[in-house]
């Protein structure tokens, strides 16, 4: 299970993650500007729900424990080169209007 609770709404975006699994659990921090947010979503979801779909990205590719406890979204792409062209494909079309 990924958690995912925005700590901080100006620019950047903070969140806390906290991933669930296997009796286990481990604590991240992430950041997001306003900027890349808009570049990866388009708008096509919350901000947080783009840092979920970013850490099931990652989850598919690495263990828990591998993912660094703190970074910015943008640094995935430095280790995993095609994370901008698939993270499409992990966000869940939710509305962007009230929520987070």
């Amino acid at each position: 299970m990924i958690a995912v609770k925005q700590t901080g709404h100006s620019d950047p975006f903070t969140f806390d993650v906290v991933i669930r699994e296997s009796g286990s659990e481990t604590h991240h921090r992430v950041t997001m500007s306003r900027a890349d947010y808009d570049r990866l979503t388009n708008g096509a979801c919350l901000p947080d729900h783009c840092v979920e779909a970013a850490f099931r990205f990652l989850l598919d590719r690495e263990p828990k424990e591998a993912i660094l406890s703190s970074f910015d979204i943008t640094v995935i792409a430095r280790y995993f080169p095609e994370f901008e062209a698939k993270l499409p494909q992990y966000i869940v079309a939710v509305p962007t209007g009230g929520g987070s």
